[in-house]
C-alpha cells in the first residue's frame, strides 16, 4: 500500500492491507495482532504499521507500507531453514553446518 499522507481513515488502511481494525487489534482471518488505538477512525499509517510489525518506507511525502511476513509465505528472517542434501560423494551435508557464514544458494529447474 502506497499513500500521501501519514493519517488516512481506517477504512483505507483495511482496504489496502487486507486488515481489519478491531478493539482487540488488526486482525485478518485467524490472526489478531494487538496494537493501541485500533478502533478509532483515523489511522496513523507508520505508528500502526511499526506496531504491526510490517515493512514501512518513507520518501519524498509517499509512505510504502508492504506486507506481513509472519503469514507463512513470507520470510520472517534471513535465517535458512534446515537443508540436507547429499553431496557428489553420497555423504550427508547440513547447511547448518556453515551457520555464520555468508551463503549463495543457486537452484536451477530444468523445465
Amino acid at each position: 500500500m502506497i499513500v500521501t499522507t501519514p493519517e488516512i481513515t481506517r477504512a483505507e488502511f483495511e482496504r489496502g492491507t487486507g486488515w481489519q481494525l478491531r478493539p482487540e487489534g488488526a486482525c485478518r482471518g485467524d490472526v489478531c495482532i494487538p496494537i493501541a488505538d485500533a478502533a478509532g477512525d483515523s489511522v496513523d499509517v507508520v505508528a500502526t504499521a511499526d506496531a504491526m510489525g510490517l515493512p514501512v518506507v518513507r520518501h519524498e511525502g509517499l509512505t510504502a507500507v508492504g506486507p506481513w511476513g509472519g503469514s507463512g509465505r513470507t520470510l520472517v528472517t534471513a535465517e535458512a531453514p534446515e537443508l540436507t542434501l547429499l553431496d557428489l560423494g553420497g555423504n550427508e551435508f547440513r547447511l547448518s553446518s556453515l551457520r555464520g557464514k555468508k551463503v549463495l544458494l543457486v537452484a536451477w529447474a530444468p523445465y
